[in-house]
């Protein structure tokens, strides 16, 4: 029996048999995803105080590390990413779930999958410990792909830039080849951080650049990014590696391209972080069972706010 969290509730009984390394609730908070190290994901229908188990999937052949789902303007559709090396796409119709697509070209672990702002399109991020980035794209009913070398040592983590740019408020939809809406942060196992942004050029045809030379300062292995959802002021992206450390980035309209960082100090390797959906709070989990809350001042300093210890 394996109990865990889901918002305020507590789920007593999960039905996984193993470690669950992933816990994710849907748009509107109504379905609860979780997967585990016995190869399974599990949705679960949340209503009020209770839940209920209503689906299994099967299909990865190992441990699946990551459940995310899309916006729900493209339906019911959850993407998993596995220790086995692949990407599986799963979609509800008519009270059913069944695997719409399965990518199965990395050569080692899918660490994550991320969705990119509905905004920009169906687009899912994965990142590989080959080193690969691929992004899938769903139009004209079909899936396509791009992939490109990221990092040399492993990828671990990917997150999506907001889609509209820093200091607006008004939302846009620009065109696909805008890099407002086509960029996104990678962390790997070399220490760095890197900017992509979708630029397709006769010289680049598969899109994906560079935005910039990669961000360094971490001395061990960057285990998390996470670019806050704000589009009010300032670009920020949050880094948590195993130096016992989170950087915070912070990019101003007025020098682009930019990036200052700022240093917390942890007692514990910091393996996860995450902005509130205002952009202005980050949770950092780290590998002694605590997570804390930090806030940026009005001096433009991080401040604890709270701790929350397992």
């Amino acid at each position: 029996m394996t109990t865990m969290t889901a918002g305020a509730q507590v789920i007593s009984n999960t039905g996984h048999d193993e470690m669950i390394h992933d816990a994710v609730l849907d748009y509107y908070g109504r379905r609860l995803a979780t997967c585990s190290s016995d190869r399974t994901i599990k949705i679960f229908e949340i209503e009020g105080e209770s839940q209920r188990l209503i689906e299994t999937l099967k299909g990865h052949e190992g441990a699946v590390w990551c459940v995310s789902w899309a916006h729900p303007k493209y339906g019911n559709i959850l993407a998993s990413a596995g220790y086995d090396g692949k990407v599986f796409i799963w979609r509800e119709q008519n009270g059913a779930w069944q695997s719409i697509f399965d990518f199965p070209l990395h050569k080692a672990s899918v660490n994550i999958v991320a969705w990119s702002p509905h905004e920009a399109g169906c687009l899912l991020a994965a990142a590989s410990s080959d080193g690969n980035v691929s992004v899938l794209e769903f139009k004209d009913n079909s899936w396509e792909h791009k992939s490109f070398h990221a990092h040399g040592s492993g990828v671990n983590s990917v997150s999506w830039a907001p889609a509209t740019n820093p200091g607006s408020i008004v939302s846009s939809s620009p065109g696909p080849g805008s890099s407002g809406n086509r960029r996104f942060v990678t962390g790997g196992s070399d220490n760095t951080l890197k900017i992509w942004v979708y630029d397709p050029t006769p010289t680049n045809p598969n899109g994906y650049k560079l935005e910039r030379e990669p961000l360094t300062g971490h001395t061990d292995w960057v285990r998390d990014v996470a670019w806050s959802p704000t589009v009010l002021q300032k670009s920020y992206i949050a880094s948590a590696s195993q130096d016992r450390t989170v950087r915070i980035w912070t990019s101003d309209p007025a020098s682009p391209g930019q990036w200052n960082c700022k240093v917390l100090n942890f007692d514990a390797a910091v393996w996860r972080v995450s902005w509130s959906l205002s952009g202005n709070v980050l949770a950092a989990s780290t590998s002694d069972n605590k997570v804390t809350l930090w806030k940026e001042n009005l001096k433009g300093e991080w401040e604890l706010v709270k701790t929350i210890e397992e």
